[in-house]
């Protein structure tokens, strides 16, 4: 087996894409063994969003590696025998149950801190109150509680929403599922395993911990890369990152002026050429692949920003864009809509004309896994984009 440059030595950009590729799942056969289960323990966080186009986010992350998953499994892999919970990693996620620990010096961090940014008028009242509902009645939605909200805007939340948001935040209580996209509570000591409750880690561990998991799920990235995939501080990498098992690398490429930048790589991921096929697909914007903007700037050389809350006149690609990962690389985006079953696409552009088949492959997938029987592309950024994409669609069907 042939070997890349030993850590002491410099990768080149094209290697560290293909680490990348493959540490994140998509370079060589998916492990359809592992299924949806697999790739959230190998990802280590699947970020939840509340936008639904196609499907929602945390569902076109397994899809994206896995190919047609049906949905309903995905919810069941996630949800069901206690494997998951939610919590604030890179944003709100989706992380395995194993992580539950790890991420103890945060539950610290706002306990210490002694409110979020919605006060409680009552906090002991008001906070034993959802403990004494959970602890009678078994796992609730904020609905369930006594309602979410006291009327008016979407912020203005109720005493008991505030109320399980807080000991969310603390530790006392855990999200165990969305259902209907509301967060489903129960106990902590109740939904988390007994030994995973009482693994009491200090904070340097849990962020040495969380330091060698980003590391291993990016494959090879820099220190600002490492700290952003669950949201630490650059001081908090830097505490730790000697003793988590990553190895320092200079990557060509990466640093200004398209020279060499500093990283730290998974030692697994440097043990051999990252080879085998490549996954042509549509990634969510919050995919982890490319939900940090100037990672997926430097590795692929793609700019991608999620314009679903830009005015719609100011919009370059769309509302939702999904990017077209094709050969290892970012070749186009779509503004995807359902139509029926028709699926639309009412946007989208290519990198190389030479990304079409691929462009409509992926859609095809796409619209056969989210139940479409049809396609129609409305608009691209030239006419010549939209014949050429629809000429590949009809050879496909």
């Amino acid at each position: 087996m042939s070997l890349l440059p030993p850590p002491s030595l410099s990768l080149s950009a094209d290697d560290a894409r293909r680490i990348a590729l493959r540490a994140q799942g998509f370079l060589g056969a998916p492990d359809r063994r592992g299924g949806v289960r697999g790739v959230l323990r190998h990802l280590g966080a699947v970020q939840l969003d509340t936008i639904s186009v196609l499907a929602r986010s945390h569902e076109l992350v397994p899809y994206a590696r896995l190919g047609a998953v049906g949905r309903e499994a995905v919810e069941r892999a996630y949800w069901s025998d206690s494997h998951a919970f939610e919590y604030w990693s890179h944003a709100a996620c989706i992380l395995p149950i194993e992580e539950w620990p790890h991420f103890a010096f945060r539950r610290r961090a706002r306990r210490a801190r002694g409110h979020r940014w919605h006060v409680l008028k009552d906090k002991e009242r008001s906070t034993e109150a959802v403990l004494h509902r959970l602890a009678a009645e078994g796992p609730l939605t904020s609905s369930e509680l006594g309602g979410a909200k006291n009327g008016g805007e979407w912020f203005e939340w109720s005493e008991t929403k505030i109320a399980v948001e807080w000991l969310l935040d603390t530790g006392e209580v855990v999200c165990t599922e969305r259902r209907g996209w509301k967060r489903v509570y129960d106990l902590a000591e109740r939904a988390v395993p007994d030994a995973l409750f009482h693994d009491e880690l200090d904070d340097r561990e849990c962020l040495r911990r969380l330091v060698a998991l980003a590391g291993q799920s990016l494959g090879v990235g820099t220190r600002a890369d490492i700290a952003d995939y669950h949201r630490l501080a650059g001081r908090q990498v830097d505490d730790v990152i000697a003793d988590s098992g990553l190895v320092p690398v200079e990557v060509e490429g990466w640093g200004k002026g398209g020279g060499p930048a500093a990283a730290w790589a998974d030692p697994a991921a440097l043990a051999s050429v990252p080879r085998g096929r490549h996954r042509t697909t549509l990634l969510s914007p919050f995919d982890s692949l490319i939900w940090d903007r100037p990672r997926t700037e430097r590795i692929f050389g793609f700019t991608h920003r999620l314009e679903a809350y830009v005015p719609r006149p100011q919009r370059v690609h769309g509302y939702f864009a999904m990017p077209l990962l094709t050969g290892g690389r970012l070749q186009g985006r779509v503004d995807p809509a359902r139509e029926g079953r028709t699926l639309v696409a009412r946007q989208l552009s290519l990198t190389t004309p030479k990304a079409a088949p691929a462009m409509a492959a992926a859609l095809r997938e796409a619209a056969q896994w989210v139940g479409c029987d049809t396609i129609r592309v409305d608009r691209a950024t030239t006419p010549a984009e939209a014949a050429a994409v629809t000429a590949e669609l009809t050879h496909l069907t």
